[in-house]
């Protein structure tokens, strides 16, 4: 099973995975499905006057990273975008590789480096023991946090461990 090292304080574990997420389409996947066919068996609940789903995006964020050459294939500057959404990320590559003032600002040439990319989903998870508590993945590493019940833990653990891009 995926072992997660707990912090003191306030519950909370991270598993650093052995391999990076491969690219966004693999970590977009990953979390559709998590949300899509909970198979952490998390319920929905009714809080402050809302109804909630079992697993809710609370908040995600991805970087791409990009370097700049001149025509000799020389670094002559770096540079990143963060975006709040996966379309916003894929939009905005293209939008970075496409933009000719940023070129002639750099006097090179962007190039768009995905292995350096980062990526990160919270979602907010309602435990069927009434526990409510935050998965968050990384492309590196998955945060479980704000959990009183270890079973919650080896949950996640489990889920980790069952799923390919993870291992």
């Amino acid at each position: 099973m995926a072992h997660f090292n707990q912090r003191p304080g306030t519950k909370s574990a991270t598993h650093y995975l052995k391999n990076p997420v491969r690219d966004i389409e693999a970590f977009d996947s990953i979390v559709r499905s998590l949300i899509a066919k909970n198979p952490l068996g998390c319920t929905s609940c009714y809080h402050r006057k809302k109804n909630h789903p079992p697993i809710e995006k609370v908040r995600e964020m991805y970087t791409a990273k990009f370097v700049y050459e001149d025509i000799d294939r020389k670094r002559v500057g770096a540079g990143q975008e963060m975006y709040n959404s996966v379309e916003g990320y894929r939009y905005g590559i293209a939008a970075v590789l496409s933009n000719m003032a940023n070129f002639s600002a750099h006097c090179g040439k962007a190039r768009h480096i995905p292995d350096s990319d980062l990526f990160s989903v919270i979602l907010k998870c309602h435990d069927p023991c009434g526990e409510i508590y935050f998965l968050a993945l990384a492309r590196d590493r998955l945060t479980v946090a704000s959990y009183e019940d270890d079973a919650i833990r080896e949950n996640v653990g489990a889920w980790t461990d069952s799923v390919a891009g993870l291992r």
